[in-house]
């Protein structure tokens, strides 16, 4: 009788296990990174790695240009790590700003996770293959050479480094006063409107000239034409896990996604 009942009660915890196991595998931690449109490709390749190394942390991505992000963080958008394109949408976000920049006093970075992850440049494409009139040369932008030029808008980080070379080349007025310029909400419109043969040329980062085979790079950006170009990545205040933002963070210092950043065209800041 014993045996029966321990025999009974033996099948009874083999079917709960059937149960409980998947709940056991669903588990995992989520981590919601919002990041700038131009990482997309690197860090979709760092979030493959990622799982091989910690399986039980899901990442979820939010790509878009850094300041509708940094417009949907501060609106109330639920954030873990967010990765920009340019220090002033970060420096939005971050109570120990220039008051001048972020002059609503948002404070929603996590005290001490800030900091740079890559560098960037900025170069000047053309269609692949089609380039009729010889664009090689930023200045070519104001002569007719260019019909339409697509530049980011000047809340996107691309956006204003485009205005800034232009402004130190002294073309900046000329070139607006011409009606030459198509504006994209992102980079990765920039690169669409260039790749498509809707503009003739325009200005990206290199890392999205480099995945695309749809466009030639002409020329890289004067040296001292613009401010440095900076990622800058930091944990939110508000995440609901610290443990795993910290760790994630970690794993994009390191070794494996130092050669996925170089692999795209990124320079990891301080090697």
């Amino acid at each position: 009788m014993i045996v029966s009942k321990l025999f009974k009660f033996s099948i009874l915890l083999s079917i709960l296990s059937l149960f409980t196991v998947p709940l056991t595998a669903n588990a995992a931690t989520e981590l919601t990174v919002f990041a700038a449109a131009s990482t997309t490709e690197s860090m979709n390749m760092i979030a493959e790695a990622y799982k091989k190394s910690t399986p039980d942390v899901k990442i979820l991505f939010n790509f878009d240009s850094s300041g509708t992000l940094k417009t949907q963080i501060e609106n109330g958008a639920y954030c873990d790590v967010y990765i920009s394109a340019g220090q002033k949408q970060m420096n939005q976000l971050d109570i120990k700003a220039d008051p001048k920049i972020n002059t609503k006093k948002l404070d929603f970075l996590a005290e001490g996770t800030r900091f740079n992850l890559v560098s960037n440049k900025v170069v000047l494409i053309v269609p692949k293959g089609h380039n009729p009139k010889g664009i090689k040369d930023f200045k070519d932008a104001v002569t007719d050479k260019v019909g339409i030029i697509s530049l980011g808008n000047l809340d996107v980080p691309v956006g204003l480094y485009s205005k800034e070379i232009y402004e130190s080349l002294d073309l900046w007025d000329k070139l607006k006063s011409m009606n030459k310029i198509s504006y994209a909400s992102t980079v990765k419109v920039v690169l669409s409107q260039v790749a498509e043969g809707a503009a003739d040329c325009g200005l990206v980062f290199r890392t999205d000239a480099a995945t695309s085979k749809a466009v030639d790079v002409v020329a890289e950006a004067p040296q001292g034409s613009h401010r440095p170009i900076a990622y800058p990545a930091a944990i939110m205040k508000e995440t609901k896990n610290m443990e795993a933002a910290a760790a994630f963070v970690k794993f994009l210092k390191g070794p494996e996604c130092e050669k996925i950043f170089n692999s795209i065209g990124f320079s990891v800041i301080g090697k």
